[in-house]
């Protein structure tokens, strides 16, 4: 995935960092490619599942979540009213963070939002933003969120 990889999950902080990275994509005239990681299946007791609202919570279809997060690029798209680069929209199962690093070794930037849906609100970093910085093989953009 040469060019910038964007990571987002639903939540305000990822927006702001699709949102950059689209930018980021025009100015430069690079590749973007928009990645969601699935977690793993969750214990059927806890429920707990990613946050971009549009996403079935009972599918576990890989294909839905892609069609969710395409729509979800065109509007922030919209939003910014720029013609962008090319984009793809990656979507995988797995651990976010590992999954990130792995898609930074043939990206030439990366960018996630320092928080993401996890529940420690008060953290100025999230633990996959953290994971990332330190062991992605190119460089990252952590994007802060709004106050």
């Amino acid at each position: 995935m040469p060019g910038i990889v964007v990571g987002v999950d639903g939540s305000d902080h990822s927006r702001l960092a699709l949102t950059w990275a689209m930018r980021e994509a025009v100015q430069h005239h690079a590749p973007l490619t928009v990645m969601t990681v699935r977690p793993a299946p969750v214990r059927p007791a806890t429920r707990i599942f990613w946050g971009v609202p549009e996403f079935p919570e009972d599918s576990r279809d890989l294909d839905v979540t892609r069609k969710a997060v395409g729509q979800y690029v065109d509007r922030v798209a919209k939003e910014i009213g720029e013609t962008l680069p090319e984009v793809t929209v990656s979507v995988t199962e797995g651990d976010p963070a590992e999954e990130l690093v792995k898609a930074s070794r043939d990206a030439d930037l990366l960018v996630v939002g320092s928080r993401g849906s996890g529940g420690f609100a008060r953290l100025l970093m999230g633990s996959v933003s953290s994971q990332v910085t330190h062991h992605a093989a190119c460089p990252v953009v952590i994007i802060p969120g709004s106050r």
